[in-house]
Parts: C-alpha cells; structure tokens; sequence
C-alpha cells in the first residue's frame, strides 16, 4: 500500500481528502501544519505528499524547499484556492509535481494520484532490487565461508536510497527489505507485526489511536474494541521482540484510552 502525507491546517479539508484516499487503499497521514509534517517526514519519505499553500506559521512555499532538501524525490501535489494561483505556480516551479483547486474533486484527485504512483513505481523497484542485491552482498560477506567475496558490485550500488529506511533513537526501519535493528542488532519480525511498528515510528512521539494503528498496518476499519483488541496482540509480540523488559515497555508505551506511542 502506498503512503500518503496529507498536509492542511483547514480540518475539514484534511478529514475528507484524508477519507478520500483512504477509501481507494492508500495509508494516510494528516498533519495540521509544517511543524507535525517534518516531524514525520524526519521519520522517512512518503510515496506522496499533498501540501496546502496557506498555513499559519511555516508557508507551503517555505515547507516544499525543506521536503526538497530531505526528499528531492518524492512528489508533491499543491493544494490551492483561486486566490492562490500564482502561488501554486510557482511552486511548481520549485519542484511540486502540479497543483489541484479547492474544492477537492474526488475523481480528479484519484486519477492524478494513480498517474503519479504509476510513474514512481519503476524507478522504486529498481531501488528495491538493488537494495536486495546490496543486503545480500553484505551478509555473504558476513558468512564466515573461508572464500573472499568480491565487493566489486557495492560499486555499482546507488548511494542509500532516503526513502528507503525509517529512523528514531535506537530503531532503524528498512522499508525495501523489511526489517528492523535495534541498536544496529538485526531483530525478526512478522510482516503484521514489522508493518505495526512502521506506524508507531511513522507518527513517534505522538499517540497513535487503536483505529487508526489497525487501518495504516493492516488496512481494516473497525471499531474502537475491535480495534483495541486486534492492536493489543501485536503491541504484546512487538515488546516482546523489542522490550529488554516487556513487562516494564522503555519504548513502547500504552496511551490509555487511546492507543500506543513509540516514545525515543
């Protein structure tokens, strides 16, 4: 499933398109402003970013060349009013990859979404390929076979890939091969429980609710109890895995009421 950050302090505005895009599949992040987008883009890319132009504090003009710094990939979709044109522009001019006009248009934002996934999903597996290649070269290298393994492929490797991985504190998220180290020691997980931990790190320090940890790792919308219990399970084998004392979590802490937060 591919990720979405949607970025909009107007809260109607981010619900709906937030609804919009969930119900076609993808996993979406709102963000009330720039302050809560960097702090989940310092987490990893996105597949996409929708970004409004007008926000209190930090602009969209000014948001989009901090995305450009981190990011220089990973596309962006202006959102703009009428009264904003000329601003939409030049945003893309700096980089965004087109604009849409409030009022959202459902069809219109869904087709311009799959165009540009479409476009992006080639060039992703091919980093997705090397990254294997990579991970297999080095752990052939970390075999204790008595040959030496030729590192001549590492050199026609890319440079990291910054989408690739998802960091906080001591955890480091490898989104191509998917799996996790904590403190640089290589931890198994099961696909459902890696992709769990994906969101923790994705929203870290802040809590993320029982519904909305269920939807983004498996993409199931249930109720609150349903939703509690599905997540209970998987927090339980996380600490397990992650905790040095599951009984006492360090890192991943029960918001009561609410949810789980992967606090650093």
């Amino acid at each position: 499933m591919s990720t979405i950050l949607v970025i909009d302090d107007e809260p109607n505005l981010r619900h709906t398109l937030s609804k919009i895009l969930q119900n076609e599949g993808y996993v979406v992040t709102p963000a009330d402003g720039a302050n809560q987008a960097l702090q989940y883009l310092q987490a990893g890319a996105y597949d996409l970013a929708f970004l409004d132009l007008m926000m209190p504090g930090m602009d969209g003009i000014t948001l989009l060349g901090e995305i450009r710094k981190y990011y220089p990939d990973m596309p962006v979709l202006i959102l703009t009013a009428n009264a904003t044109l000329e601003s939409a522009m030049e945003a893309v001019r700096q980089g965004a990859r087109d604009y849409l006009i409030k009022p959202v248009d459902p069809p219109r934002i869904i087709a311009r979404v799959k165009e540009i996934l479409t476009e992006q999903q080639q060039p992703k597996r091919q980093r997705e390929i090397m990254g294997q290649i990579q991970n297999l070269v080095y752990e052939l290298q970390s075999l204790d076979c008595g040959e030496k393994i030729s590192t001549d492929i590492l050199n026609t490797l890319p440079p990291t890939d910054p989408a690739r991985f998802l960091q906080r504190g001591p955890f480091t998220l490898d989104l191509h091969a998917r799996h996790v180290t904590f403190n640089d020691k290589f931890v198994p997980l099961s696909p459902s429980n890696f992709d769990y931990l994906v969101t923790l790190v994705r929203h870290s320090p802040q809590p993320v609710s029982y519904e909305n940890m269920v939807r983004e790792a498996q993409g199931y919308d249930l109720t609150r109890i349903e939703a509690q219990e599905m997540a209970r399970w998987r927090i339980h084998e996380l600490r397990k895995a992650l905790e040095p004392n599951p009984k006492r979590p360090r890192y991943i802490i029960t918001v009561r009421g609410q949810g789980y937060r992967l606090v650093t």
